[in-house]
């Protein structure tokens, strides 16, 4: 009789609480992910242009000089990418980038309101610094307007 009294043991697992919490998390990182985005703000010129070789990024991370609208620099290395830094900091940064990776690509990320002069500066940093070549970041246009007489 002391046998049929005995509960069995239960070989389920409840999967009931694990789902609430996948869900809490999912719920986190929906939240927190749009605002874990870096870089500083920018309006990008739109341009007509191409698209860089997709060979050369995949190969090399590009070093970034973004000029915001107030004309100060930043670049994408460094232990804050979001703080302001001045013109040696960039050669010094962008020549030890160099020496180490020659092929990297660099880019310049103006602001349109920017002064012509600030980003012709910030170029002139750049290959005080050894860049041989240089690209700008723009957003996509659509059409250039053709004007046909």
């Amino acid at each position: 009789m002391a046998k049929n009294n005995q509960r069995r043991l239960m070989s389920e697992i409840n999967v009931v609480p694990y789902i609430d919490v996948m869900l809490v998390l999912l719920i986190i990182f929906m939240v927190t992910a749009p605002l874990l985005t870096q870089g500083i703000e920018v309006e990008l010129p739109d341009a007509a242009a191409e698209p860089l070789d997709d060979d050369l990024l995949r190969d090399y991370q590009p070093l970034i000089l973004s000029i915001n609208a107030d004309g100060d620099l930043f670049l994408n290395i460094g232990k804050d990418e979001e703080q302001a830094i001045d013109e040696a900091t960039v050669v010094a940064r962008t020549l030890a980038v160099l020496r180490r990776e020659p092929q990297t690509p660099i880019l310049v990320r103006a602001d349109e309101t920017v002064a012509y002069g600030r980003v012709v500066t910030a170029m002139v940093l750049l290959q005080q610094a050894g860049a041989k070549k240089l690209g700008f970041v723009t957003d996509a246009m659509e059409e250039l307007p053709v004007r046909r007489e």
